[in-house]
Formats: structure tokens, sequence, C-alpha cells
């Protein structure tokens, strides 16, 4: 299944089979990592470990998430780390972005993690299988790419973006929500970044060449530009 595709089916999955995968499987999920695309003049960095370095996961494995400082090197983490989410489930994995578990050996630039591993829980069949905020509410205008950006995941699903469509370009603008703006905005901007990677797959999909992505502004202001053809 593509990246894309998999969007419409993905759910973050809390219940795992906690056999560690094989070597093979993991060493291909390591090559996605380090190949993961990421934002000009952002390096976010991703390591995998096993459940015996983790607290507060229930999964087999984790993908540990760093960066640097700022709401662009948060935002491109969450759009290099959604394609590797987007990947897990596409490969018939389960995979959710955790905030509150952690490892038990934190480095300074650790920011959030990735669990994953084998799981009974089923996929989703369809966006009705999804609860999220209506379109409108998010988006100025209804159309694939704003419903494909729709369903991303995120922190408390307060989905704290609007989408602004105009010919070739989409703005993503930064909107907190929730209670989650006061205690945890990092999360909101990892968030944006996530939404941001669903965007270019369904701008992608409908046949459109990016041409820019730029970050903009910081704190309330932030924003992401794409630019497409």
């Amino acid at each position: 299944m593509t990246l894309y595709k998999t969007i419409f089916t993905r759910r973050s999955v809390r219940k795992y089979d906690l056999t560690a995968l094989d070597t093979a499987t993991l060493a291909d999920i390591q090559a996605v990592l380090d190949g993961a695309k990421q934002l000009p003049g952002q390096s976010a960095r991703f390591t995998i470990v096993n459940a015996d370095a983790l607290k507060g996961a229930s999964s087999p494995h984790a993908i540990l998430a760093h960066c640097g400082d700022g709401d662009a090197a948060l935002c491109n983490l969450g759009y290099a780390g959604q394609a590797l989410d987007l990947y897990l489930q596409s490969q018939g994995l389960g995979s959710i972005w955790m905030g509150m578990a952690k490892p038990k050996s934190p480095a300074p630039d650790y920011r959030i993690l990735i669990a994953f591993g084998k799981t009974n829980q089923p996929t989703r069949t369809g966006e009705s299988d999804f609860k999220r905020r209506p379109i409108l509410d998010v988006s100025n205008e209804d159309n694939p790419v704003a419903c494909a950006a729709r369903l991303a995941p995120s922190a408390v699903n307060f989905q704290p973006w609007k989408m602004e469509f105009t010919p070739g370009k989409v703005i993503l603008r930064y909107a907190p929500k929730g209670i989650v703006k006061l205690f945890a905005p990092n999360f909101q901007k990892i968030d944006l970044g996530i939404c941001l990677k669903h965007i270019e797959l369904a701008l992608e999909h409908e046949g459109k060449a990016i041409t820019a992505i730029a970050p903009t502004g910081s704190g309330r202001d932030f924003a992401v530009t794409v630019e497409y053809d």
C-alpha cells in the first residue's frame, strides 16, 4: 500500500504483540529512517530502540525522534517522522506517536517517540472511521488535499492548524487549540509537520509537482507555505 493510501486506513495503535521484530525487518525500517526526506536546512535524527530502553510504552520497539530547537526544527521532525509512521502501517505494523512515553535515558535533543510493532488491531476502513473536526473548521476549501490533511494525527486530536488554499499554494498556519497549547506547544509544532506530510503526499497524488516548502515566523505566527505547479 502506498503512503498516500495508508493515510485513509492509519490507526494510532496502543496494543501490541510484544514479540520483537526480526533483524531484517528492523534493518529495512532503519534504511527508511536514514533516507527520510527533510525540510531544507533541517536535520532531525531518528533511532530505533527496544522495549527495555523505554518507560511508559507497551510496544516492542520505538523510534526516538531528535532535533534542534525552534519551530521549524520541530515541524521538520513531524514532517519526516510521519513518513516513517505511514511506512510502518503500510507494511502491516502498528504505530503511534507518543508524547508521554519516554526513553529511560533521553538525549538532550530528544523530543518524542513513535512506538511500533506487530498488532492485531484492525486498520480503519476509510474516512468515516476517523473522528476529526469538520473540514471547513481546518481549511478554507473542501478538496482532496484538505481531506487527506484533516486525517493527520495530533496531540489529543486537537488538529492545531488551518489550511489556506490559493492558486499554486497551500499555507499551513499554526492555530493552537485546547489545553495542549498551554503545557505542550512543542507537540503542536510537531503536529503541523505531520499534517504537512499529508499535504505533500496528497498534492503529489493529485499530480502536482512541489517546488518549495518554506517555514516562516515563530510562536503563534508560525506557518509553512507549500508551492506547487
